[in-house]
């Protein structure tokens, strides 16, 4: 077993709450602040709608190059400017959009007059090219769920019950809907802490669990590897590059499950910290160096 006591001296003052490790198919340590419970993994749901989003793309149900135009044209404003004109799908995924400010965020999300959040988000300007600046949006991941839940027919809870969840033994969850009932893939889910260590479990094994793949492999690679420069290690398909060359789901307050492809390991956090980087940090002091 590791030895997590210099990450739990480091941990614990930030309001962690717990953290597993696995390597090497085993679990090699955990230790939790607090009883198990659903918590609010933030962001971290992005990463849940990109699986959401590359099960569908195997099904048939959509394609990255797919323009937004033909996506949503019930949604369009008036006049569709030409960075609009250019996003794609594929655009909504590596948060380069075109849009200038975030959007969709969790401070403003319930007080919002329109409830057509899809018409609300398209109608926010595009002023820049897509694919061409890293601007932190929700925007992007939230209408990458919404096109999944319509062209699947039901909303994206239910579209992966079958699909992710159940297979890996995970009870229906919890997940934000917006004002029209659709799940609101950029964040919102309540998932324990072993839960979402499981998801980080299923990307180290390149989408397969018990022998079945329910997430495509080469969706796997293509999502957690640097498809854009964010000033930092790099951005994925609704992942976040890390040191050591990692990949993670990265939700606020301290979501994370981190891959760790060279040590074939996996560390997974739940927190409630206002200090998230410095716990981020933390797993690479204290942790990385055992593995």
């Amino acid at each position: 077993m590791l030895d997590l006591s210099s990450f739990i001296e480091t941990a614990g003052p930030l309001r962690a709450l717990g953290v597993v490790v696995s390597q090497n198919g085993t679990q090699t340590a955990r230790h939790t602040w607090e009883g198990a419970c659903r918590r609010n993994v933030y962001s971290a749901s992005k990463s849940f709608t990109s699986a959401a989003v590359g099960i569908a793309l195997k099904e048939g149900l959509l394609s990255l190059d797919e323009k937004l135009t033909e996506a949503f044209p019930e949604e369009l404003p008036e006049q569709v400017s030409e960075n609009l004109q250019k996003a794609t799908v594929r655009d909504l995924l590596t948060m380069c959009l075109g849009q200038p400010e975030s959007f969709l965020m969790g401070d403003f999300r319930p007080y919002y007059p329109e409830h057509n959040w899809v018409k609300l988000a398209l109608a926010q300007p595009f002023t820049d090219p897509p694919g061409t600046k890293f601007v932190y949006n929700n925007v992007g991941p939230y209408l990458a769920g919404i096109l999944v839940q319509r062209r699947a027919g039901c909303d994206l809870v239910h579209y992966l019950m079958p699909r992710l969840f159940q297979p890996m033994d995970i009870q229906l969850p919890t997940w934000e809907n917006d004002p029209q009932g659709l799940t609101f893939g950029a964040g919102g889910l309540f998932l324990t802490l072993d839960e979402l260590h499981k998801f980080g479990l299923l990307y180290l094994q390149n989408g397969q669990w018990n022998g079945r793949q329910l997430v495509p492999e080469s969706w796997v690679a293509e999502s957690t590897k640097k498809q854009v420069d964010n000033g930092s290690y790099g951005y994925g398909y609704l992942f976040w590059g890390g040191p050591q060359g990692s990949f993670r789901a990265d939700g606020k307050y301290g979501q994370f499950s981190i891959l760790l492809r060279d040590k074939n390991a996996v560390v997974t956090i739940v927190a409630e910290s206002r200090e998230s980087e410095k716990l981020l940090a933390a797993v690479f002091q204290h942790i990385y160096p055992q593995l």
